[in-house]
Parts: C-alpha cells; structure tokens; sequence
C-alpha cells in the first residue's frame, strides 16, 4: 500500500481494513499508513455529554449545518499544530479526502457564531463506521458542539462504530474507550456489513438526542 499512489479510492480500501494515512507536516509530499495495536473509538450507545455542554447546544448560541464548507473545515483542522508545531494533514491528504466528499463519503460538520465558522470536524463515512479524523475549535465549546451534533446524527442514522483513532484527554470526557487492533477489527467488520445515510432531510435530531440522554444518565 505504501508504494502506491494516494486516491480516493485508496483512502477507502485503507479505511475498510482499519487502516489511516498521516504525514509528518503540511509541507511534506509523503504520508505513512497507520494501523495502531490500540483504537480509540466512542461508543455511541454511552456517549456522555457534560451538563454545561448540553446547556449551551441547547442555548442556540452556535448555528451548526452539514457538509456546507467541506474544504474550509478541513484546512482549519490542518491549522491545529501537534506538541512539535506540525501537523499531519498535508495537501495530497486534504485534496484527496476532499475529492471524497464530492463522492458522498467524506463529511464535515460546521459549528458557526453568526456568519463566522468557528469549529467545526470532518470524517470518512463507509457502511455503518464513521472515521472521525480531525475537529477544530476557535470559540469555547464549539467542536464539542460538533461532536454532539455528530454523535446524533450518527445514532439517528444507526451507524454502529465511532472511530476515533486515538485516546486523548479532549475526548474522555465523552466517554472514549480504548480496544485492542482485534477487537477494533470485528466492530469494523460488522460495520461495514451494513449500510447508513450520513445525511437526512429531518437533521440530526440533537435536541432530542440530549433529551434521551438526560432521561438515561
């Protein structure tokens, strides 16, 4: 796989194998595949939202939409720099997971303030399995926003696996479990067993998702 040249259909053969491309910055030219011993993924079924987070997606503070700026999220997420002041989203990343949202399987949620995009995520979307790859945030809160936006979105449309790649303390707040590369494997598997519309005419149905979750909890 590493020797042969990035598409967008590439980028799918490596996701349905469990399989995700990185690089070592915006200026390099080269990406390595990635297929960790451990996966980070969000079970949908117990994703937590926080008190103060659900009051403020309920407030109506930030206005969200789906798939309106694809691009735009994705540059924004290659802004976020790592501890060394890089980042792993290079130009062949960003072209080629942007040709796959003119496919209808790359998506990106937009969190706004007004007229100005203030976060935002963007993932691969294949059978049942989301690849949530990247958010970003300029204002408090509002790749939470996103996520919570997606999660319900993603349980509306019953999606079954939620991958998140890695475990960080950003995400363990929203319940992030880490499994072995086997385990991982079967969840992708009966995933892409099955079939999901990423998108819908009703929207996500968030506000009654945190309704369902608070009756729960």
């Amino acid at each position: 796989m590493s020797n042969r040249e990035l598409t967008p259909e590439l980028l799918l053969e490596a996701y349905s194998i469990g399989v995700f491309p990185m690089s070592d910055d915006a200026a390099s030219d080269a990406i390595y595949w990635v297929n960790p011993k451990h996966r980070g993924i969000i079970p949908l079924d117990t994703f937590h939202v926080p008190k103060r987070l659900a009051r403020t997606v309920r407030s109506g503070r930030y206005r969200v939409t789906i798939n309106t700026c694809f691009e735009d999220v994705i540059r924004a997420c290659a802004e976020i720099k790592r501890r060394d002041g890089k980042t792993w989203i290079n130009e062949m990343i960003i072209a080629n997971t942007t040709r796959l949202h003119h496919m209808g399987h790359a998506h990106s949620v937009e969190v706004w303030e007004g007229d100005k995009l203030v976060g935002g995520l963007y993932g691969i979307s294949l059978g049942r399995a989301f690849f949530g790859e990247s958010m970003f945030s300029t204002a408090r809160d509002a790749s939470k926003v996103a996520l919570v936006h997606l999660v319900a979105r993603l349980v509306k449309q019953g999606y079954t696996l939620l991958d998140a790649q890695f475990i960080n303390d950003h995400l363990k707040q929203f319940g992030i479990i880490e499994i072995p590369r086997e385990e991982y494997h079967g969840f992708l598997r009966l995933a892409l067993a099955g079939a999901a519309a990423f998108e819908s005419a009703g929207g996500d149905g968030a506000l009654e998702f945190l309704q369902s979750r608070t009756q729960t909890s």
